[in-house]
Formats: structure tokens, C-alpha cells, sequence
């Protein structure tokens, strides 16, 4: 009996970037295959050349800075490497197709949904009727479970969630009905619920159609669920290449192994229940008008916060959960007096509601936010000792330029930097720097309360459990209070004492985190934790 040659066979694929100090190897010699109904996992953290070896696949790297001094990508028996772009054009999107990392920056923002799923199947099949093709997008949303936006094919990318622009990424990938689909970490940004039915959508489409499927991750939970071949990369090369039972059950390479220990470290000390009370919030509301008369009345609101009340003590750390839109955001910033609110909020024995101008501005220094996206929220314009010293130069107007130095060196060690880095700019940094370099800045005025807003979202694993750890060293060190807001209910069952769980708003369930993630009372909670740690018994039906 004859074997069938491999769908895919990349043989000692290498990429080499020019750049202006030279030559950067960003792969050096990769190489594995993939049959016809296959899985395989490229895994590695940020860096490590995975989305560099998917894009040369498609040959979609930004040649001629980019080359290959060496290597072979053959699909079906056909090299691809060197490959003119009428040929290249005839595979991609036809016989192989790709979910890109970010679909709001991947989708043509001023192109409505139906025209991009409809130009996918245009350039690769002209003659096609429009009937046909109306129908087959129609079929491919109920494809990617999407029936219910047939009536919104108008809509354009912003107006859709990101579960949402997920799925139509995936419904143009799957146009054509591709051969191998090549997924470039389809679930990074998404909550644990979306995340969840994305990756079983992913694996029904891939029994359904007998389609080989590519997932690019840094996300081991994920890997494990969806694929059975699993190549580890680390600096451009493939350091281990196992099965998924093998990889799991005995790393080999001492790289993979840190991947798999690279959880996050659970709370050390449990929360002194006789602590000074820090926080204490009741009934806040916070509503959004959404239609206004023509003299500028409010017709409807949303309320984007409905009645919530918590308390926080003195060195505990508060876990707020829940998928997008349900107002976890908008609660902290109404905590800091950021968004206009109505009820009762208590900071360290002071009413605050009623504060405003420089009675206001005295207590933003002892409340502070971490921002969710690090490279957002500095500015690329200011070195690194001017966005931590920002603070200072509002706050402590009395501190001479020397002792307001040495606060920025201290707030620097205090995150683990090097202080001499202060002179560098955010782009010079890597995602976990940037996040301690915006922690440095909260911690640099000494708060006594910080808000963190999803603070490990886009980070490596391993990054993630470094970020947590230091959390939880300053607070410790510092006394801090922390609201801890998040979508991943693992990070937040490491750092959190007490667990608010929102819903469109309202409080689904508020308790000790022991309480809640061992014993959910609500259906809600218990579909939240089913979905990111695959609890068993516990989801509803």
C-alpha cells in the first residue's frame, strides 16, 4: 500500500530580514509537515517567528527585505517558495486560507460584511452568478454560526462585537472551501466564552470539511484542546516537535517546560478581615444616552452600570469578571470619579462624590489605573522617566528636580527595570516592559488604591505570571489595594480575594473567590468558569 505524500512538507524553511544594522534571522532551518484532515500547533511566545513561518506559506512577507536562504514549502507537490504570483494568487484564499491575529485591523473598515465575504469568492471564481454567490455567503454564516446577521450583511466591521468579526474573518477564510486553514492566534483578545466557541467552531469545521488546520498560539490551554501535532518555537527554531500526549506528559526541552509552568502564582497571604475598609461603594449607576430629542433631551439610556455596590479593605485585591460589555470598565472608572455616577462612594473614610476641581485633583494620587493596552496609553512622544514622573510634575510640584529623579528611579526598581532605561522610548519595549513601565507610573505617586484594567490580556503566559507575581510583591511591600479587572479567570483566581462577577451591567454574583470558583451559585458564573477551566459538572446544559 502506497502512502499519500503530505498535504504540506516545509523542509529547513528559513527567513531573513534586511534591516538597516544589517541581516535578522527570524527562522532558521523550520521544518514539519501536515496530511490531509491534520492538526498541528506552531506555540511559542511573542517573537519566537510563529506568524513569520505561517506568512511564508502564502509568501506574504514583505519581499525583497525578506528571503529565504534556505528551505522549501511544498503544498500538494507544488513549491511555493519562488513561486509567480499568478500561481500564488490560484492558493491563496482558494486552497489555502488565513484567520489573521486582529480581524478589526484585518477587515476593510469602509467594506460592509457581505462585500468581503462576496469578493473572497469573486477573484477566485469571476464567472460565478450573484445568486450563487448571495447564497453561498448566506450558507456560510450559518457556517460559523452566524444566522442571525444575515439581516445585517450591510453592517460594517465596528458595528459588530469581536466574537463577531471573529466568525466573519473565518467565513471569508473558509470561502472556498480550503484545504488547509491557518489560524494566527484566533482567540487572543476574545472572552473565555467567545474564545470557547470559537475553538469548537474551529474543530467542528475541521471533522465537517476534512480540512487541515494550522493554529499559531501562545496559549497552551487552547493548544492542548485543539491540535494533536505540536511544534514549540523558541527564537526562530523549532526547539521540541512532539504529540500532544507526549509534549504534556514529558517535555523534553527545558523551554517547553517553562512554558507549561508558567502559570500564575495563587495569593500568598489571605486578606485580614478586621482591615481598615479602603473602598466602600453602593447603588452606583451609570447610564449612556442612546437616543436624544432634537433639543438635546435623553429619549433612552443604556445603563451600562445598574446598582452596583462593593467594599475593599486595605492590601485585598477585588477580581471584577465578565465578558465584554458587561461593565467592568465603566465601574472602575466611575469608582474614580472618571465617568459621571450616581450613588455612594466612600474613599479612605471620605465622601467622594461630591468632590470636584482641586479637592478632586488632590485625590486622583491616591488612585491610580493601569490601562488595558500598555502601547496605547503611553505616549510614543515621551521617554520612559517622563511618562512615570508625569505624575509627579501634577502632584508634588514641591519636589526639586533631583528628588523627583530618584522617585522615578525607585518606581522603576520597584517594577524591575533598569532605572537607566528611563532615557529609552515605549516603542524600544517589549509588551510585559511596557505594562510594568505603566504600573511604574501608577506606583510612583504611592496610592493606596489601583485599578487594573485587563493588565495581562496581550501578554505570553510566561510574561503574564511574571506581571501577577509582581502584583502581588507590591502590594504586599506597599499596602496597595487592588481592583483587578479581567476576562481571564485564571490570572484572576491567583491575584483576587473577593470575585464580582457582571452582567449587562448588574451584579451576578459577589463573594469570597474560594466561594465562587468552587461552589458558583449562578448559571452565568458556572458557564463562565466551564468555559476557561473546563470545570466539569458545573456548566448548565
Amino acid at each position: 500500500m502506497t502512502s499519500h505524500p503530505p498535504l504540506l512538507d516545509v523542509k529547513n524553511l528559513s527567513v531573513r530580514f534586511k534591516t538597516p544594522n544589517g541581516y535578522f534571522d527570524a527562522v532558521k532551518n523550520v521544518s514539519f509537515s501536515l496530511n490531509k484532515g491534520e492538526s498541528l500547533a506552531l506555540v511559542g511566545e511573542s517573537g519566537s517567528g510563529k506568524s513569520v513561518t505561517a506568512l511564508s506559506l502564502l509568501q506574504l512577507l514583505p519581499y525583497p527585505l525578506a528571503s529565504h536562504p534556505t528551505g522549501s514549502i511544498k503544498f500538494q507537490g507544488q513549491e511555493l517558495i519562488g513561486a509567480d504570483q499568478k500561481t500564488l494568487r490560484t492558493i491563496r484564499g482558494d486552497k489555502i486560507g488565513m484567520i489573521f491575529q486582529e480581524p478589526l485591523s484585518s477587515l476593510n473598515p469602509l467594506h460592509t460584511i457581505y462585500r468581503q465575504i462576496a469578493e473572497v469568492i469573486e477573484l477566485h471564481y469571476p464567472q460565478s452568478p450573484k445568486s450563487e454567490i448571495e447564497q453561498r455567503v448566506l450558507d456560510l454564516m450559518d457556517l460559523v454560526g452566524l444566522p442571525k446577521l444575515k439581516d445585517r450583511l450591510k453592517s460594517y466591521p465596528h458595528e459588530l462585537s469581536g466574537g463577531q468579526r471573529q466568525r466573519i474573518m473565518i467565513a471569508m477564510a473558509l470561502a472556498n472551501t480550503p484545504d488547509l486553514l491557518i489560524a494566527d492566534e484566533p482567540t487572543t483578545a476574545l472572552d473565555v466564552t467567545i474564545q470557547a466557541q470559537i475553538l469548537e467552531l474551529l474543530e467542528d469545521l475541521r471533522q465537517r470539511l476534512n480540512m487541515s488546520l494550522i493554529l499559531i498560539s501562545h496559549d497552551l490551554k487552547v493548544v492542548e484542546k485543539m491540535c494533536n501535532d505540536i511544534c514549540v518555537m523558541k527564537n526562530g527554531e523549532i526547539v521540541e516537535h512532539a504529540v500532544k500526549e507526549n509534549l504534556f506528559s514529558a517535555p523534553s526541552h527545558d523551554y517547553t517546560k517553562m512554558l507549561l509552568a508558567s502559570r500564575p502564582r495563587p495569593l500568598q497571604k489571605p486578606v485580614n478581615e478586621n482591615a481598615k475598609i479602603l473602598l466602600e461603594a453602593s447603588g452606583i449607576n451609570v447610564s449612556f444616552p442612546v437616543q436624544k430629542s432634537l433639543f438635546g433631551k435623553t429619549l433612552k439610556s443604556v445603563h451600562a452600570v445598574d446598582n452596583i455596590s462593593l467594599t475593599l479593605r486595605e492590601k485585598q485585591t477585588l477580581g471584577v469578571v465578565g465578558e465584554s460589555g458587561s461593565g467592568k470598565t465603566t465601574l472602575g472608572l466611575a469608582i474614580l470619579r472618571l465617568l459621571k455616577s450616581s450613588g455612594g462612594i466612600t474613599f479612605d473614610g471620605q465622601d467622594i462624590t461630591a468632590l470636584h476641581g482641586d479637592a478632586l485633583r488632590a485625590l486622583r494620587a491616591k488612585m491610580q489605573i493601569v490601562f488595558q493596552d500598555p502601547f496605547g496609553s503611553l505616549s510614543p512622544r515621551m521617554s520612559i522617566g517622563q511618562i512615570v514622573g508625569e505624575g509627579l510634575a501634577i502632584h508634588r510640584k514641591d519636589l526639586s528636580k533631583t528628588d523627583r529623579e530618584d522617585l522615578i528611579v525607585d518606581a522603576l526598581k520597584n517594577v524591575r527595570l533598569d532605572p537607566d532605561t528611563r532615557h529609552r522610548y515605549p516603542h524600544e519595549f517589549s509588551g510585559g516592559q511596557r505594562q510594568r513601565i505603566s504600573i511604574a507610573r501608577a506606583l510612583v505617586l504611592h496610592p493606596k488604591l489601583i485599578i487594573l484594567d485587563e493588565p495581562t490580556s496581550a501578554l505570553d503566559v510566561s510574561v503574564q505570571a511574571q506581571i501577577v507575581e509582581l502584583l502581588q510583591d507590591l502590594q504586599d511591600a506597599h499596602n496597595l489595594s487592588y481592583m483587578f479587572i479581567s476576562h481571564d479567570l485564571q490570572v484572576v483566581r491567583a491575584m483576587s480575594h473577593d470575585i464580582l462577577v457582571m452582567k449587562d451591567g448588574k451584579a451576578v454574583e459577589y463573594g469570597h473567590a474560594e466561594d465562587i470558583f468552587d461552589n458558583p451559585q449562578e448559571t452565568y458564573t458556572q458557564d463562565l468558569l466551564n468555559a476557561a477551566l473546563h470545570l466539569k459538572g458545573k456548566a448548565s446544559a
